[in-house]
């Protein structure tokens, strides 16, 4: 029976050999500062259509289908270049594990908010609402941050999650009341 002194380093090693570095090799980041993928594959696009057309469901009458398609391709997009960017490592936990070590420029959960918050941002939107979203407030290794977008004047709990870090760059998102792993809660966070 092995030790918790030799239990301890094994499971590190076997983490770090199991990990993996994310790479995705069609996206790039073009000079007028739009991300685009050079090759779009169908699953991608029907992906970035669902999520386009959750965005307007959230309601017709307001939102303007026009920042639906760039805040869901860029919900899509964006994330893929960043987990480039921040040299990436799969699973998600071993990633905040580099990054609190300083191995790694960016990519914890509140980075991930961060940089999805300042991007959707740079677009003005007129017809949405952009929230930063807290689950588990406090609990050191539960604590989880994401962006939440809302039509514009809805609340913050009629809104769509859009969270990169769970899947380590490929999007996740949902309906805020739909998550099942997570209670969303608003918190204005930094900056």
């Amino acid at each position: 029976m092995l030790s918790v002194k030799h239990a301890v380093p094994l499971l590190l090693l076997s983490l770090l050999l199991g990990a993996c570095t994310v790479q995705y090799d069609n996206v790039q980041l073009v000079p007028n500062g739009q991300v685009r993928l050079t090759h779009m594959t169908p699953d991608m696009q029907n992906n970035i259509q669902q999520l386009e057309a959750a965005l307007i469901a959230l309601d017709p009458a307001i939102i303007d289908p026009r920042e639906a398609r760039a805040v869901a391709h860029d919900a899509y997009v964006y994330p893929l270049y960043l987990a480039n960017d921040w040299d990436l490592t799969w699973p998600p936990l071993l990633h905040n594990t580099l990054r609190n070590a300083d191995q790694r420029k960016a990519g914890l959960c509140v980075d991930w908010a961060r940089a999805m918050r300042a991007r959707m941002r740079a677009k003005n939107l007129q017809t949405f609402d952009l929230y930063w979203g807290v689950a588990n407030k406090g609990n050191p290794w539960r604590e989880h941050s994401t962006l939440i977008v809302t039509a514009k004047g809805k609340p913050f709990a009629s809104g769509i999650l859009l969270d990169p870090w769970r899947d380590s760059g490929r999007l996740f998102w949902s309906r805020v009341k739909e998550d099942e792993k997570y209670q969303w809660k608003y918190f204005e966070g930094p900056g």
